[in-house]
């Protein structure tokens, strides 16, 4: 576990002794003048550096002192819009690692195929399946609602963009509810 072989340090110069590139996350350059990166900068640079890297971030209240900052090589700045220049430590971290990740190379999550939607033809038969069923089985009451219900029905199964086997697997449930196999 990566927690197993964390190190407590007393300071954050010794915490970084052993890094070549150090980037301190901040929005107020608290009067030190360094370059500023961004965190895709940032993540592109530590991938094409040799040595060890780190990110410096600050407390969720105050962010980094003056002195943290000076000890940094860079400063490491999210480009928001300047009325509201804070991010907290949580959005901070998970964007920087983000980008870091993108850079590693490491495998991002990727859409699976839910096959191509089904034709509405199929789509309505599985509809007026369900409604068959239901009359039978007495569910639209009081007859008035009906139609109002239906409708209900209808929108609650048109909104997932059905695949076909989707539609396959719902209708023989539903073939399965209206001619229970005998047991």
């Amino acid at each position: 576990m990566v927690l197993d072989k964390a190190e407590v340090f007393e300071t954050l110069a010794d915490a970084v002794a052993d890094c070549a590139h150090v980037y301190a996350t901040t929005v107020r350059k608290r009067g030190v003048t360094k370059p500023v990166v961004t965190p895709d900068e940032a993540a592109r640079e530590i991938h094409a550096a040799s040595g060890r890297c780190a990110y410096v971030f600050g407390p969720e209240r105050s962010g980094l002192e003056t002195e943290d900052v000076a000890l940094a090589r860079k400063i490491l700045t999210v480009p928001i819009n300047p009325e509201f220049g804070s991010l907290n430590l949580a959005q901070a971290v998970i964007l920087c690692a983000y980008e870091w990740s993108k850079q590693a190379g490491l495998e991002q999550p990727t859409v699976v195929d839910l096959g191509e939607p089904a034709p509405q033809a199929e789509l309505e038969g599985m509809i007026g399946q369900f409604e068959t069923l239901l009359e039978g089985a007495g569910y639209f009451f009081p007859p008035d609602r009906a139609p109002a219900t239906k409708r209900t029905l209808r929108n609650l199964l048109t909104k997932p963009g059905w695949n076909h086997l989707e539609v396959r697997t719902l209708r023989g449930v539903l073939s399965a509810l209206g001619n229970p196999r005998a047991r």
